[in-house]
């Protein structure tokens, strides 16, 4: 199997703690969906003979794609054997007739950015919808049919307490969306959040909030009945995003548009140069390898297997490495911040606000 990423680069304003690759300029769009079918038909050797099994759009701001380039770029793909189609979206943009383009053109999946219902919160990091917008957002696309609806909210937001915190997850999660993400806020260098940070004008939730954040989302998860299967990821049953977790596995995937990375089916990671102006220029040759040793890879291994509920097969590391990864594993094992069932590595629910100190311990 193999999945397909499009990095959309376009939105409607930067959000303060954005760091991924977007614009708000929608004036080349056009040239962009030009230049992606290009890319796309010069690249889709590199997924082998794979079958497609995921697509997904993200960046940037798919949904601000005008429902007819939407419904072109979407066919450019092969959708004879995909299983899962989602579209990232902003609140803003929903409406039955968009909703009605993307169920046409085969998405089947919805990430909506919420990130909070507390207007306050929201305005504070430059979002563009309010509270309102959101819940009416998930609502219009359960009305048009979408069931796999999820939703992202963000904790540690200038001005959040842990009671507006509650607020909004219990808020969401009686939306009847299928899927929930959730991120600790990160001070990202060339953010307007972080300039704000530097000059002294507001604070980071400290430790002791951040981890109260944290345990107040599982627990209202597991009551609304979802799965943590990630470290920042929460799911009914049967509603895991299957294109991430294709990330986290190691299943080939192609990424398409500036920012996009990929990992294609040579095993080789590629990714095209966060650059608009040279993308739109020459589409089909932008891409480059992202050089990787084999202590990269194993690298890479222990890092996306340990942010999962599933764990580390300690079968998939290479022998050469595995005693001296055991080996330092030993004293995490002894901490409880790691466990071990019979050939697997895991780190439990309880200890994951710690698991980077604890991979970065086993990277070789």
């Amino acid at each position: 199997m193999a999945g397909i990423y499009v990095h959309i680069p376009f939105c409607h304003s930067k959000c303060a703690y954005c760091d991924f690759y977007s614009m708000a300029d929608s004036r080349r769009m056009p040239g962009f969906a030009d230049a992606l079918a290009r890319e796309w038909h010069a690249r889709r050797g590199q997924l082998g003979d794979s079958a497609v099994r995921t697509i997904y759009f993200g960046g940037g701001t798919p949904s601000m794609l005008p429902a007819d380039m939407f419904a072109g770029i979407a066919a450019l793909f092969p959708k004879e054997n995909v299983e899962e189609f989602t579209v990232e979206a902003n609140p803003e943009d929903i409406e039955p007739a968009l909703v009605e383009t993307w169920l046409q053109a085969g998405v089947n999946r919805v990430s909506i950015g919420v990130q909070s219902l507390v207007d306050s919160e929201l305005e504070a990091v430059g979002r563009r919808h309010s509270a309102a917008d959101a819940v009416n957002a998930i609502r219009c696309l359960h009305d048009c049919g979408v069931e796999n609806v999820s939703a992202d909210l963000i904790y540690g937001l200038p001005g959040q307490t842990l009671d507006t915190w509650r607020r909004s997850v219990e808020g969401l999660l009686s939306t009847g969306i299928a899927h929930l993400s959730a991120y600790c806020l990160s001070y990202e260098p060339g953010t307007r959040l972080y300039a704000k940070l530097q000059k002294g004008l507001l604070e980071e939730a400290d430790d002791e909030l951040v981890e109260q954040y944290f345990f107040t989302l599982c627990s209202l998860a597991a009551e609304a009945s979802m799965e943590h299967y990630e470290i920042s990821n929460f799911a009914l049953e049967g509603c895991y995003s299957r294109h991430n977790s294709a990330y986290w596995d190691g299943t080939p995937y192609l990424g398409l548009g500036p920012g996009a990375h990929s990992l294609c089916a040579d095993g080789v990671r590629r990714y095209v140069p966060s650059d608009l102006r040279a993308y739109l220029l020459a589409p089909e040759t932008v891409a480059v390898i992202d050089k990787e040793n084999e202590e990269d890879r194993i690298n890479d291994l222990l890092l996306m297997r340990l942010r999962t509920k599933v764990g580390l097969s300690i079968a998939l590391l290479p022998e050469k490495y595995r005693r001296g990864i055991l080996a330092r594993a030993a004293r995490w094992l002894k901490s409880g911040h790691l466990i071990a069932e019979g050939t697997v590595l895991r780190i439990p629910e309880d200890r994951w606000l710690t698991s980077d100190a604890v991979i970065r311990d086993l990277f070789v």
